[in-house]
């Protein structure tokens, strides 16, 4: 009877997480499970990897505050829209004033974007490095993690920065340049039409680019290949995966979309502001390198010998999501599984204790009846548990269980026969027989 306690509080103690079903069904199954997986429970490291990825993003957050300032003065400064030659200061002509400063200040405002990726690669390539490494469930150490990203991928993170930075600073200059010809020269036909396609280009040319860049660095964290390759690859992902590139980088961009309801609720800009400080970059890098790793698994690693499929996720066929190879976390569970060796309480059904039959309590005083009734009450107990076991020892994650061990007896076997035969090989016969 006090064993019979001791087993019950042991089991409200330890819970269900002691039995190999719960762990198995704990395991993230697809990239949707692992992304919540990893944000709920490395939380306190996501928010430790943005914050050392924002250290590095601050001289392009400054450029960013500074222009945006620049432009409130200018605003407030200069009487733009009206040629009078009122208010103060005087302005003889406006005409085509507030499009010229537009120029000039992008101009500058994103030659100096392209100066600050150099600080900002730093932050970049540990961010991705962590968040990679939190994709394929390997364990980290956030500041060691980083540094040792930044060895590895700074040139590759750099060249998705500069690449964004320089084609935006181009396209933005075609696209101010045309709004400066249309305010100070008077266009039509032809000539308007060209340079309103050439507006649109460069605003399709930024968003390209900006898809490119996230491909970029999903690669680049991923393969080695030289700077012509991944941008090839990029534009190859981008544009074979448009649809889904357009949600996810939304997705993945959407803490940052918080400032721009600003405008409409000062409230947002402060809900922008914590979630750039707290989770954002994290948050960015996990989404799209979360998404990238099931591109790679789906197209890129089944076709790379050697290279593991289905990294961070288990499937209960045992297969990966990428033409049907065993995952790694699948792999790597039946690794630990055969090593444990075979478990007498995993491998049979064994009944649950319950009260439906009791062993007999011999009285103080005991009879031949008796110790009948004891008999009697073991042979129950023994009998139900055997029925019990052979009605479930068909269930699947028993057959599934010992499947493994008879699979792995049965390639030692053949192995042992193999030598074996090699050893029985027929002496050479002697001159003269």
């Amino acid at each position: 009877m006090a064993q019979e306690k001791k087993g019950l509080i042991a089991r409200m103690l330890e819970g269900k997480e002691r039995s190999e079903e719960y762990a198995r069904s704990t395991l993230p199954t697809n990239r949707w499970q692992l992304f919540f997986d990893i944000f709920k429970g490395n939380f306190g490291k996501i928010v430790k990897v943005n914050f050392l990825i924002l250290l590095f993003f601050i001289p392009m957050i400054a450029i960013i505050v500074l222009f945006m300032l620049l432009g409130n003065t200018n605003n407030a400064i200069y009487p733009f829209g009206s040629n009078l030659t009122t208010g103060y200061p005087a302005q003889p002509n406006t005409a085509g004033l507030s499009e010229m400063l537009k120029l000039q200040s992008d101009g500058f405002m994103y030659g100096a974007f392209v100066l600050a990726s150099f600080i900002a690669a730093i932050g970049l390539a540990g961010g991705m490095y962590v968040i990679r490494n939190m994709v394929w469930t390997e364990g980290i150490f956030v500041a060691n993690d980083f540094w040792r990203g930044v060895k590895l991928n700074y040139w590759n993170a750099l060249e998705a920065a500069l690449f964004f930075c320089l084609v935006t600073l181009v396209a933005k200059f075609l696209i101010n340049t045309a709004e400066l010809t249309f305010a100070v020269q008077e266009i039509g036909g032809f000539q308007r039409v060209m340079f309103r396609i050439s507006q649109a280009f460069s605003w399709v040319l930024i968003g390209l680019a900006a898809m490119m860049s996230l491909w970029m660095i999903a690669l680049g964290v991923n393969y080695k290949q030289g700077i012509g390759t991944l941008i090839k690859n990029s534009f190859l992902m981008t544009i074979g995966m448009f649809p889904q590139s357009i949600f996810f980088g939304f997705l993945a961009l959407l803490p940052f979309g918080i400032f721009l309801l600003g405008d409409f609720l000062p409230l947002f800009t402060v809900i922008g502001v914590i979630f750039v400080l707290l989770f954002a970059f994290a948050y960015a890098l996990l989404v799209w390198l979360d998404f990238g790793q099931w591109a790679f698994d789906k197209f890129i690693n089944p076709k790379i010998e050697g290279a593991k499929v289905g990294r961070g996720i288990y499937n209960k066929d045992g297969t990966s999501a990428a033409e049907g190879g065993e995952s790694a976390a699948a792999a790597e569970y039946r690794r630990v599984i055969l090593a444990a060796g075979k478990s007498k309480l995993v491998s049979r059904p064994i009944k649950p204790i319950d009260d439906s039959l009791q062993v007999y309590e011999l009285p103080s005083s005991f009879t031949r009846e008796d110790l009948q009734r004891l008999r009697e009450s073991k042979q129950n107990i023994a009998e139900d548990t055997a029925a019990y076991e052979e009605e479930h020892k068909n269930d699947l994650r028993y057959v599934e269980y010992n499947k493994q061990f008879e699979e792995r007896e049965k390639a030692l076997q053949d192995e042992t026969d193999k030598k074996g035969r090699k050893k029985k090989r027929k002496p050479p016969k002697m001159l003269g027989e």
